[in-house]
This record gives structure tokens, sequence and C-alpha cells, in this order.
């Protein structure tokens, strides 16, 4: 028998895929019958299989002749593990609570940073549509900002592409699915969060776009003032996604005939509230205030949801008789509506990842398209004729 260990111009045991075993198995041999048939040592055969040697070109072929197939289904080059490592944001569970399950992440690269997400931050619903750029397969419950490494399962390019836009507008994979119809192979991912929050994940360089909806009553102006307060100097693009309809999601029919922020002091009527920061909150404290309604009296406050939609499963699975959103996530889950306010979503966006992003400014001209628009007035609740429209951070 010829067998040989690899020298140093041989392509290592580590860089081949060996399936002789499931072959060897597939076709009812024990190791011992296999080496009787190819003319070699059950040792040889066991070393092979162990990836202790690499057989010689006609040991190859002997055990090709003998399984009925060719070289290369028993031997190929392994694929070289495409490995990132990325800044986390979020949490990965400890390793107790998921032992060597691999994790599903997504990866992003914003700026000069890859970035590194749990797609179980992305919700219960979009963690199962959405796929999986990667997996981190080694946690200790690392927290936000530590090194993770990752195993790619996409390609660089297409993760490259990638558009991280933070949020509360689930419309926004809508844009996505435009996108990927008119051009590249860009993934657009909403992380859902509220407009304070996009806002200071997008300072901290976490996300190429925020998606902002905070109503300023003494202006009368949808998130400028704001923008003006946290952003300094000019190198941020604000572009208006659309206006939408917000107020009152309650049950078919408004069973306890709830219309303004005086009824939510009623001991009868329960609450779900959106976090602080959410334009929703923004909205319902405004009123409270108006109406000399004390956040202490209105039962269900303290009780946070994080999105649009999950007021909305609230009500209707009857947790709360009402709480603050959108007219589209009041249809989707056939409840009644009693509006408060029109307000505007704006997308914030520096200038330079415009430039340096291969796919970002091509989102921009989707939003603006007819079929886009005419998609999400069809959701209920959107107004699209400013959609696009660019908004400047300089008063007057």
């Amino acid at each position: 028998m010829q067998m040989k260990r690899p020298h140093k111009s041989a392509e290592a045991v580590s860089h081949i895929s060996n399936h002789l075993k499931s072959f060897r198995m597939q076709n009812g041999l024990s190791q011992s019958e296999l080496a009787t048939r190819a003319g070699i040592t059950r040792q040889a055969v066991s070393s092979i299989e162990s990836n202790l040697y690499l057989p010689t070109t006609a040991v190859a072929l002997r055990l090709t002749s003998v399984l009925a197939c060719h070289v290369e289904d028993l031997f190929s080059l392994a694929q070289a593990e495409n490995i990132v490592e990325g800044s986390l944001i979020g949490r990965l569970p400890h390793i107790e609570e998921r032992g060597s399950q691999p994790i599903r992440v997504k990866v992003s690269t914003v700026g000069k940073r890859t970035i590194v997400r749990p797609l179980t931050d992305l919700g219960e619903q979009f963690s199962f549509a959405v796929p999986a750029d990667g997996y981190v397969t080694a946690t200790s419950g690392k927290h936000s900002g530590t090194a993770v490494s990752v195993k790619l399962s996409r390609d660089r390019e297409a993760i490259q592409q990638e558009i991280s836009v933070a949020g509360c507008d689930p419309a926004i994979f809508l844009a996505g699915e435009h996108l990927r119809r008119q051009k590249d192979r860009t993934t657009v991912v909403g992380w859902t969060m509220g407009s304070m929050a996009a806002l200071r994940a997008l300072q901290r360089g976490e996300v190429h776009i925020a998606g902002m909806h905070l109503f300023d009553p003494v202006t009368g102006e949808s998130n400028l003032p704001f923008l003006r307060r946290s952003l300094k100097g000019s190198g941020y693009e604000v572009a208006t996604f659309a206006s939408w309809e917000e107020g009152f999601l309650v049950r078919p029919g408004n069973p306890k005939s709830i219309r303004t922020a005086a009824d939510l002091a009623e001991p009868t009527v329960t609450l779900i509230n959106r976090e602080e920061g959410s334009g929703a909150r923004l909205l319902l404290d405004q009123r409270l205030r108006t109406a000399g309604v004390a956040p202490t009296q209105v039962p269900g406050y303290d009780r946070v949801v994080s999105t649009h939609f999950g007021v909305a499963r609230a009500v209707a699975e009857r947790q709360a008789d009402v709480g603050i959103g959108i007219r589209s996530a009041a249809q989707h889950f056939d409840l009644d509506f009693v509006p408060l306010q029109t307000a505007r979503y704006d997308l914030v966006v520096p200038k330079a990842y415009l430039t340096s992003h291969p796919t970002l400014a091509h989102l921009f001209e989707t939003l603006v398209s007819r079929a886009f628009r005419n998609e999400i007035e069809a959701l209920g609740g959107y107004d699209t004729s400013e959609t696009g429209k660019v908004r400047s951070l300089r008063a007057g």
C-alpha cells in the first residue's frame, strides 16, 4: 500500500473535505471489507477516514472503483470558512441558554465599522422571515460593544450592500423589496426602536439611517426642531418617508368611548404605552398635559411595548383598552382608530454614507417611485405626497 504524509508543498489534510466514511456506509461495507476489495489495509482505511493521512492518487482510484463514484465525490477542497469580526449590538445569550446551537445574526458595514446584531432583535415576526448573514457559535453572554466572530453565510459583497435602518415603521422592509426588484441584491433591515433611540443609534455609528416621527406642537413642525437640538454641523440629509395618522387604537365599536386623553383617567380604561423617547409616547404625554391628567392617574401608563404592532396586538387581545399608534397598525388588527394628529416620518442619513455606501442612494430613488408609493398608500393611513422631499436642518 502506498500512503504518504503531506509534505510542505502538498495540500494540508485540514483543507480536504473527506466523505469516504459516508460513502463506505452507504454501500454497507465495513472498513475491513472495503480494504480487502481495494487492496489496502484496514488501518489505511481507518487513517484516511480519520483525516490522519491523504491517499495517493492510485489509492483514491482504487477506493472509487469499489464505491462506484468519482474521486471528487470522496475528496475535495474544503470551502474556507469566511470569518469576520464585528462589534456586537444587543446581547448574545449565555452558553447555558443555547448550548452549542449557532446564533443567527445580521452583519452590516456602517462607515468603517462592522456591526453584528442577533436576528432575534428584529422581533418575533421578522426574525423568522429575514435570513441570517452568518452565525456566531461561541459566546459567553457577550454584551453590546464587545467583539464577536461571525461565520458568514452570504458573500461579503452582498453584506456590504445591506442597509441598516433604525426606526419604528415596518414599511421600510417593503422599500427593501422594491429596491431588489430594480437594483442590486441589497437587503434593507429595519431595527425597531423609538425615534430618539434611533437617532442615538445613528450617532453611535450603528445604523445607516434613523427614522423619526416627533411632532413639536410649539412650532407645528415634525422632527426638525428635535434634530436641530441634537445634531451638530451640516453633515446630514433629512428626507421624508411619508406622513401618517397617529391616534388611539381601540377595540371595534370603541366600547369604552375613548375620544380624548382625559378619557384615559377613567378607572375602567387600561392603557398600553410605548417606550420613552418614541413619537407615540411624546404625543401621549403632550395630550395628557393639555388635559391636565398626570401619568399616575392613567391605569397601565407603566405597561410598555416597543412597536406600533405591539400596541395593536395588546388591544386586539384585550390586554388593554387603548394605546397610541398609527392607523395602518389599527387596520392590520381590525381595530377602530381615533385620529389625533398627522405627523411626518423622516429619514435621517449622514451625507458621507450616501457616497461611501454602494447602494444607499438607490434606496432613496426607490422611495419616490410610483410603484412603492402606491404600495404603502394601500396599507392605509399613509400620505406620500411629500415622499422624498429633502428638509433643511438650518432654521429658516
